[in-house]
């Protein structure tokens, strides 16, 4: 029952293309600059300072600085998207587990399995029965055991029984939690039986 979550996007074509379109401006000002740079130093008449060579030149080192800014930040984007990608892959796996973990502790068949990981994922009785291709009173038969194994009362405490062991650090203490539970579900009934008795 892995969960779908994207794993990659490609750099959008837009931020290519106005990074390639910063470094063409850059080469272009910056080789304005430096034409006009050795033009002025040709010319033996000293005017004062060239302030159009200036502006040219700070423009030049300014789309540079940006330029290595943005890539420098979209990298560091594209390493943090990378990171909570694997973040997201580990959780999921972990989240898988600890449904494993209940589904080993409370000794299902495997149709039990099957019936209860898509009860999991939200299919009602009716969904259920089509993706198993089964009648809709099989499916609520193997509810009723899933139940009854799991000591919870319908889909509303298995769903919580298992947010709860996903809340708990240590797996371990979360596998015999359930399993407790879960045996003492199982008791409760036999009890019962014998008070009548």
């Amino acid at each position: 029952m892995a969960l779908p979550f994207p794993t990659r996007t490609p750099l959008p074509w837009a931020l290519l293309l106005l990074i390639a379109a910063q470094v063409f401006c850059a080469v272009f000002f910056g080789l304005d600059a430096v034409t006009d740079l050795f033009r002025s130093a040709e010319s033996s008449q000293a005017e004062g300072p060239d302030w159009h060579l200036a502006i040219e030149g700070l423009a030049a080192v300014s789309l540079w600085a940006a330029i290595a800014f943005e890539v420098r930040y979209v990298l560091s984007l594209l390493r943090r998207k990378a990171q909570l990608e694997r973040n997201v892959s580990i959780a999921s796996a972990a989240v898988q587990d600890v449904i494993a973990a209940a589904l080993d502790a409370w000794r299902l068949t495997a149709s039990e399995r099957d019936v209860a990981n898509l009860l999991i994922k939200g299919l009602s009785i009716a969904e259920i029965a089509a993706v198993r291709g089964s009648a809709e009173g099989t499916v609520k038969a193997h509810l009723n055991a899933i139940y009854r194994k799991s000591g919870a009362g319908n889909r509303g405490d298995l769903l919580s029984l298992i947010i709860d062991q996903l809340l708990e650090h240590d797996a371990g203490t979360a596998t015999d939690a359930v399993r407790t539970h879960g045996a003492s579900a199982n008791a409760a009934p036999e009890r019962r039986d014998r008070a009548a008795v």
